[in-house]
């Protein structure tokens, strides 16, 4: 059984980053907030559409973060 994955990443996060993953793996599923209507949200609505949609939440805002999912679970 196979499962891929899916990333929605922030718009703090390096895009670089990005871009390398996606040369690499170019059918790779990923989602830039930026491209979405969540550009400009707050972190804990970014992290609750990246759960809902079954996706990996990728950030660098790891002090943020840590704090909402910890409250979450």
């Amino acid at each position: 059984m196979s499962i891929a994955l899916r990333f929605l990443v922030d718009e703090d996060f390096d895009n670089d980053i990005v871009r390398g993953l996606l040369r690499r793996l170019p059918t790779l599923d990923i989602v830039r907030a930026q491209d979405t209507e969540l550009s400009g949200t707050p972190d804990p609505i970014v992290l609750d559409r990246a759960a809902q949609d079954g996706r990996v939440l990728l950030t660098h805002d790891v002090s943020t973060i840590d704090i909402i999912g910890f409250n979450q679970s």
